[in-house]
């Protein structure tokens, strides 16, 4: 029985902070105008 309750527990926690991320919405950022560097420079 108690780890029923804690799972219910859990799942409600869990529930909550998915509910409190969608009240806050998206974070308003910005992307780098820059490209990101995906390959290693040739050695001299």
């Amino acid at each position: 029985m108690r780890a029923l309750v804690a799972a219910a527990t859990g799942l409600a926690v869990a529930f909550a902070v998915v509910l409190t991320l969608t009240a806050l919405g998206t974070p308003s950022g910005g992307t780098s105008p820059e490209p990101l560097l995906t390959t290693v420079p040739a050695h001299p």
